[in-house]
């Protein structure tokens, strides 16, 4: 059977259109294909990235706990070593009405360190401080400061601590437990000490060390409560203290 000139046309421009849409098909395949293959290689470079990244991250982590741990005391050399008074300070800090944190500091005081390197948790300290050296940074408070309503220093002139024991918790970091003594209250303190160096002066090459340290207070345990509530009771003290060994 012949078919007819139209019938023809009709076959050719099917077979025509159906090759179009298989082009057009295979196409949209290839093209999910590849864009499914950039994909999963973006994932897998974003999981390699992320993986340095944490490696890194942790990696630091590690280096600024090490450290926070201080050094080792044993290198230390043993005996006397007393606070050098150009680089040593005692700063506290309270909140005041809820505005903010005021620093002050006490800029005469005596610390004096026994040192066991062979047997730390023997070592002691012991602090004096010149009540009435107290430094606001404004004259008249410190005036305010020196007087019966705070720190009484006509009656009380010294503050001081004695350690009673010594805790290591890590290498170069360790609890000094002892007694604070202010207005004639004594009461027991925790010191969160850290040794941040054992070496020697550049200058006189006498044995050194320095040390880090913080507790915290409350400042009415020792009658020195006024105008609490409204400023703050706790107390933060940050000691930084560098020693040098008697001869």
């Amino acid at each position: 059977m012949k078919l007819s000139h139209l019938t023809t046309s009709l076959l050719a421009i099917t077979l025509i259109a159906g090759c179009a849409q298989a082009e057009q098909a295979s196409d949209v395949v290839k093209d999910t294909a590849s864009q499914a293959t950039l994909k999963g290689a973006d994932i897998v470079k974003t999981a390699a990235n992320d993986t340095v990244k944490a490696g890194a991250n942790a990696t630091k982590q590690a280096a600024k706990k090490a450290a926070r741990s201080g050094v080792s005391v044993s290198g230390a050399v043993p005996g006397i070593y007393k606070s050098e008074a150009t680089h040593a300070y005692i700063t506290f800090q309270y909140l005041h009405q809820g505005y903010a944190r005021p620093t002050l500091r006490w800029n005469n005081f005596d610390a004096t360190v026994n040192l066991d390197p062979s047997n730390s948790t023997a070592s002691t300290l012991n602090v004096t401080i010149d009540a009435s050296s107290i430094d606001s940074g404004v004259e008249k408070f410190d005036e305010h400061l020196v007087s019966a309503d705070f720190f009484d220093v006509a009656n009380h002139p010294t503050i001081t601590f004695d350690s009673t024991s010594l805790i290591q918790a890590s290498t170069g970091r360790g609890t000094v437990v002892g007694d604070l003594t202010m207005k004639g209250i004594t009461k027991p303190v925790e010191l969160f000490v850290t040794l941040n160096k054992v070496g020697e002066n550049f200058r006189t090459k006498k044995p050194m060390i320095g040390i880090s340290a913080k507790t915290k207070i409350k400042r009415s345990e020792w009658d020195l409560g006024k105008y609490t509530p409204l400023v703050g009771d706790d107390v933060d003290i940050s000691i930084e203290v560098e020693f040098i060994k008697e001869d």
